[in-house]
Order: C-alpha cells, then structure tokens, then sequence
C-alpha cells in the first residue's frame, strides 16, 4: 500500500472531453459555420462577379483612382485628429470622475446610432453656412460644405466614437499602481500618460484607430449630406461606387472589391502592429 503524505493529494482533474457535452460542441460549431457564412459569402460574391482584367480597368479610370486617393487622403487626416485628439480626451474620461459624466459619455456615443442622414444634418445644422457656427466660420473664412475638409469633417464626427470607446476602456483598465508609481518616482501626469499610460494601452488604441479608420473609409451618408460627391473635392470611393451602381454595376463590383482589398490589407497590418506591441509589452 502506498502512502500518500499528508496535505499532497490532489484528486484528478475531470477530462475536458468528458465533461463537454457534444451537443454544446455541435452548436458552437454549427454557430461558427453559419457567422463564417454569413459574413464571407457577402464579400466573395464581389469578387467571383468581377475580374482581375476589370479590377486593373478600374483602377485606370481617373474616377476611381481619384476617389481611391481622395478616400486615402481624408481618412489618413480623420485618423490623425481622432488620434490627437481623442487621446488625452479618453484618458481624461477613463482617469477622473466627476458629475454629469455618464450624460457625457452618451453624448460622445450617439454618432454610433445616429442614422447617416441624421449625422449629415446635424452636422449641416451645427457647421454649414445657417448653422450654429456658421457665422463664426465665415468670419475666420472656413468654408466646409461641398469641400474636401468637410469630407474631414464628416468623417471624424462618425468614426472618432469607435475609437474614443475602446481608448477609454484601454486607459481604464490599466493598473493604477503602474500610474502611482511612476508619479511617485517624479514624472508628472502628462509624463506618466505618455510614458506610461500610452504605451501600456497601445495594442488597444491601434485596434480603436482601425476600427475608427474602417468606419471613416465607408462613411457615405454624412458625407453625401454635408459635403455632396463632386469628383476630386468631396467623391470617395463609396460616393463613387454609388454613382457607378446606377451607370455601369460591374464598375461598381470592381471598385467595391478594390475597396476590400485596401481594407483587408489595412486590417492585416494593424493585427501585426497589435501582436508585436503585444509580445513587446509581454517581454517587459
């Protein structure tokens, strides 16, 4: 008989495979299979209906390649101000409490609901020649309507909510000790925030900057209703695929795939941006 000692007995772990039900297995799987589905077949059928010889055809039609670059132009610009200036605004919501900021977060939230319709109107109502502001920027001699910065505009007032959320929900979970530290060691806030809370949240904030920039690449109502489509000042690319939709579909098939294309590789490159700055953040 072999003896045990006291206090070293561990009773042994149920099998995992024994304890999963295959009837769970089967409706994890068959959920999957139907999300996969649902969400690719969409996307394939763009391109099994085109052509690699129609997609090099879009791409050396002037209208398209403008929309393309225009698209690439604004939405690089919409990211950067979101980035600058959503920043220090998340850190400040994540880091301090104070009255009334449960009403403040849904209002930086609404864009998210807001119909593109509404979002254009309203941004007509706050910044277009009879708005709210209108006076104020025909003083400084801004004009935003029917041009490229309104296309700017547009697109940071809807994208910079998918950003300013998973920031906020980055800096809010970091550990304070991390923060206390590094005040007590001498920086100050604004250091502890760019050494510190920045680089810690990172792989966060580059996964809110591509979702912001997705939401900006596809921006079409608030667009259409603030800035109009006028080819090389405010036609982006789904500006472009919705006139090309009523002339020639294949067209539009065809600059919809380039589209795909342009966001799936932007996708990919923030994925490696994200695991690399995490496997940093993991060997420190």
């Amino acid at each position: 008989m072999t003896c045990v000692p006291t206090g070293s007995y561990r009773p042994p772990r149920p099998s995992v495979a024994r304890t999963r039900p295959l009837w769970f297995a089967l409706v994890l799987a068959l959920a999957s299979a139907v999300t996969l589905a649902f969400l690719f077949i969409p996307v394939l059928g763009i391109f099994v209906n085109t052509s690699v010889a129609r997609l090099v055809s879009s791409l050396g039609n002037p209208e398209s390649t403008d929309a393309l670059r225009l698209s690439l132009e604004t939405t690089a610009i919409a990211v950067a101000v979101i980035a600058l200036v959503g920043t220090p605004a998340a850190y400040a919501l994540a880091t301090r409490s104070f009255r009334g900021k449960a009403v403040l977060v849904t209002v930086i939230e609404l864009p998210l609901v807001l119909p593109p319709a509404v979002a254009g109107i309203a941004l007509l109502a706050a910044l277009g020649p009879n708005g709210i502001l209108g006076g104020v920027l025909k003083d400084a001699h801004i004009t935003l309507v029917f041009q490229t910065a309104g296309v700017v505009v547009a697109q940071v007032f809807v994208a910079s909510p998918f950003y300013l959320r998973m920031a906020q929900t980055a800096f809010a979970g970091i550990d304070r000790s991390l923060l206390d530290t590094s005040r007590t060691l001498g920086s100050t806030e604004a250091g502890s925030f760019a050494r510190v809370a920045i680089p810690v949240a990172l792989p966060a904030l580059t996964a809110g900057l591509a979702l912001a920039w997705g939401r900006a690449l596809g921006e079409f109502g608030a667009t259409l209703m603030f800035a109009g489509s006028l080819q090389r000042v405010t036609q982006t690319v789904p500006l472009a695929i919705y006139d090309e939709f009523a002339n020639d579909f294949p067209a539009a098939l065809a600059l919809s795939a380039i589209l795909v294309i342009v966001s799936a590789a932007v996708l990919i490159a923030v994925r490696f941006v994200v695991g690399t700055a995490a496997l940093g953040s993991a060997g420190r």
